[in-house]
């Protein structure tokens, strides 16, 4: 059974379709990264010291960039088998996520990138359908 997955990816949040010949499912992966941690929801706290209850920059950083690699083999291990792979998605994210799949896929899998605006799920969904009816460029892993 032939799977095309289509991602929208950034970092917040994941919305992988499954397309094959049983039908298309929809999953969403969350990352729960947050780039300011100490902070709910973005309100600032009214505490005098809050700034000694925030990391460093560096120490910020790192956990930030491990916790986006923990996401990223989170949706590598969705989509490691499918047969044709389409990622969109409006940041760095995608380009990220590539470069981790790169890892893991054969050296002559080929890989649609594309770069998109925010989209509903629904949305994601109507563009995958869309790329898998028609012959799309790609991008093939070095």
């Amino acid at each position: 059974m032939k799977t095309n997955i289509g991602l929208w990816i950034d970092h917040r949040k994941a919305v992988v379709v499954l397309k094959s010949s049983a039908g298309e499912e929809t999953h969403v992966i969350l990352s729960d990264v947050d780039r300011q941690p100490g902070r709910i929801h973005g309100e600032r706290s009214n505490d005098a010291y809050e700034a000694l209850q925030v990391d460093a920059d560096d120490v910020s950083e790192r956990k930030f960039t491990a916790h986006l690699h923990k996401y990223y083999q989170e949706v590598v291990a969705f989509v490691r088998h499918a047969e044709a792979l389409l990622v969109f998605g409006p940041g760095e994210a995608k380009g990220q996520l590539v470069k981790e799949l790169e890892k893991v896929l054969p050296k002559d899998f080929a890989v649609a990138v594309e770069t998109t605006d925010k989209m509903t799920d629904r949305q994601i969904a109507a563009h995958v359908r869309d790329h898998f009816k028609e012959a799309s460029p790609v991008i093939t892993l070095h």
